[in-house]
């Protein structure tokens, strides 16, 4: 469950090891469906401060953006983290080191001519705070307890430009690596979805993005050799470790109330949704329930119906109906339609108040559904669900 009071970090991953590894950090993992289908599962930090969202871009800068643009107007985050494996430029990085992103280039920008090749490049920097933060996670150098296996070599943590662009680079003597050296020599390590997060995080009232990478080879021709040796998980796992022990690090963001206001995450709304069905059922199929909580019920009933076809899921109403607690990714995609989400709740909402009228149960769902924008949770915490119009 989500506080106010502690931080929602998104954490994209491009690839399945990349993913696995921030995954296996996490405790109570729950999916939730985009409606356009995307599948981020929330989980609590280590330690249990905060919530981490997790996502699988696949790799590329364009999906890394879409799905950073997903995520956030989803989930509203304090910040993102993008977390993976980067070939290394520069011959002071070994592989098993991490590389926190100072700053991301967009290297495939440019004016090609007879002249030679003019480079445009766009570059982010990392937010100043997200920068320090790190600093002090890496200077405490206790990020390492997070491994769970102690590595033969004591990772370094570099502080170093980062450049993103679209190919694998697996040399030094190419023109890429060329134009690299020569026009970016600051950038120690080379990766592909980068640029594309930062993008899309500065497009999004400039949401602090960084970029954490673990070095997986060091992109001179022998990334087969450094695939074949089992880099690639030993790097990811040391860029998820270094990662999450940052975000609970990290503050709430310091943005208007009303953005804040507008999405906080889909848990409560959810855990009330499918409270309410399960107690509902239950309620109304016994000979003494009155004709109030009967009705009630057929209107969650039918509320949820109409919830699920209108999110096109997969798995039909019935079948959620019959067992709401396995479906929660169904309801969630559900719950983030103004018309159905809104009338899901408050149908919700009426169950509950007849089940248990004295709040002994479900005082902590009091909900105060406004103008169509979302649902406010009580029990001293509060939180706000995004409805797309």
């Amino acid at each position: 469950m989500t506080r106010m009071s502690e931080p929602t970090i998104v954490v994209l991953t491009a690839l399945e090891v990349e993913y696995a590894a921030v995954r296996t950090l996490l405790s109570e993992p729950r999916l939730t469906t985009h409606p356009a289908g995307t599948l981020f599962e929330v989980g609590r930090l280590p330690g249990g401060r905060g919530s981490i969202v997790l996502a699988l871009t696949g790799p590329g800068n364009q999906a890394a953006a879409i799905l950073t643009e997903r995520a956030v107007s989803t989930f509203a985050p304090d910040a993102l983290l993008f977390v993976g494996v980067a070939g290394a430029l520069h011959d002071d990085l070994q592989p098993g080191d991490v590389v926190v992103a100072t700053k991301v280039y967009s290297y495939h920008g440019g004016k090609d001519q007879d002249s030679g090749f003019l480079a445009r490049p766009q570059a982010w920097e990392a937010p100043h705070a997200l920068d320090q933060l790190a600093r002090h996670v890496a200077r405490r150098d206790s990020w390492t307890a997070l491994l769970r296996s102690a590595p033969e070599r004591r990772p370094h943590v570099h502080f170093k430009p980062i450049a993103a662009g679209e190919v694998v680079l697996n040399s030094r003597t190419t023109p890429l690596a060329t134009q690299l050296r020569t026009t970016y020599n600051d950038a120690a390590a080379i990766e592909m979805e980068s640029a594309g997060v930062a993008k899309a995080g500065h497009l999004n009232h400039s949401r602090p993005v960084l970029a954490i990478r673990g070095i997986s080879d060091k992109a001179d021709g022998h990334k087969h050799a450094a695939d074949n040796a089992g880099w690639q998980p030993i790097a990811a796992a040391h860029a998820a470790a270094f990662a999450l022990a940052l975000a609970p690090e990290i503050p709430l963001a310091n943005r208007p109330s009303s953005t804040r206001g507008e999405v906080e995450t889909v848990i409560e709304a959810l855990d009330l949704v499918v409270t309410a069905l399960t107690a509902g059922a239950v309620a109304g199929a016994k000979d003494t329930a009155s004709a109030a909580v009967k009705d009630a019920y057929a209107s969650l009933k039918t509320a949820t119906s109409k919830a699920v076809r209108r999110s096109h899921a997969t798995a039909d109403a019935g079948t959620v109906l019959e067992a709401p607690g396995d479906h929660r990714d169904v309801l969630a995609s559900a719950l983030t339609d103004a018309t159905t989400g809104t009338a899901l709740v408050d149908a919700a909402r009426k169950v509950l108040a007849l089940v248990d009228p004295h709040g002994t149960e479900t005082g902590k769902y009091v909900l105060d559904v406004h103008d169509n924008k979302g649902v406010q949770v009580g029990d001293g915490n509060t939180m706000t669900l995004n409805f797309n119009d």
